[in-house]
């Protein structure tokens, strides 16, 4: 992966950092639907542990995020999977699918 970015400008993020959560950080999980659902207001992220709200950092990092893309205007954006932020896969993260809503073009990594 390295080798095939090398010819690109990259701009790296964490719209969970960009949200306020320190890292490391507690694992945290969507309850109650998945990353679109956080966006418009029908599910939560909760930390498991201790089972926190932390949906508003979620939703400030996914919104800061958007902005940069905005200003940057990627050619492809790179998420981090299982992830409650940028996952498409098991679940929708609240940055994927406020990127996808936008059209950004979206790939997935371990």
């Amino acid at each position: 992966m390295a080798s095939r970015l090398a010819q690109h400008i990259v701009v790296p993020i964490c719209p969970e950092q960009l949200g306020g959560l320190p890292t490391p950080r507690p694992p945290a999980q969507i309850v109650g639907g998945d990353g679109l659902d956080v966006v418009e207001g029908r599910a939560k992220v909760m930390t498991k542990a201790d089972d926190k709200d932390a949906t508003m950092a979620f939703i400030l990092g996914a919104e800061s995020a958007l902005q940069i893309a905005k200003l940057v205007q990627p050619e492809l954006c790179i998420l981090k999977a299982k992830s409650p932020s940028c996952g498409l896969t098991p679940i929708l993260g609240v940055t994927t699918a406020l990127l996808l809503s936008h059209g950004y073009n979206l790939m997935e990594i371990e």
